[in-house]
């Protein structure tokens, strides 16, 4: 299991929002058959297995060309650990355990 990070920025917009084109890359999770994700404010965390990840963040990478863009910046940060299962939630409740032994 891999957990990404991922940000697309579609260059040269008509327009300075750019939620038309995260609400389609969002769409494009929602259908997408074993991916979990997080939408953030700066990004979306995705979860699932890593060549599944990759190729829904190929399809998110597209869809602003679908809507005229011509030049689109796709940043993907990529955490696989091949030791033991890996997940968005497990790798906050880490820190977060952490954080509780320090308080003690």
């Amino acid at each position: 299991m891999a957990v990404a990070e991922v940000s697309i920025v579609p260059v040269g917009t008509p327009s300075p929002s750019l939620s038309e084109y995260v609400a389609g890359c969002i769409a494009i999770l929602d259908s997408a058959e074993g991916i979990t994700y997080q939408l953030n404010p700066m990004g979306t965390v995705i979860e699932g297995e890593l060549d599944r990840v990759l190729e829904v963040v190929r399809r998110m990478h597209e869809h602003p060309f679908t809507k005229g863009v011509e030049r689109v910046v796709t940043t993907v940060r990529v955490d696989d650990r091949r030791d033991k299962k890996l997940t968005m939630a497990g790798k906050v409740a880490a820190v977060e355990a952490r954080l509780r032994q320090g308080q003690q």
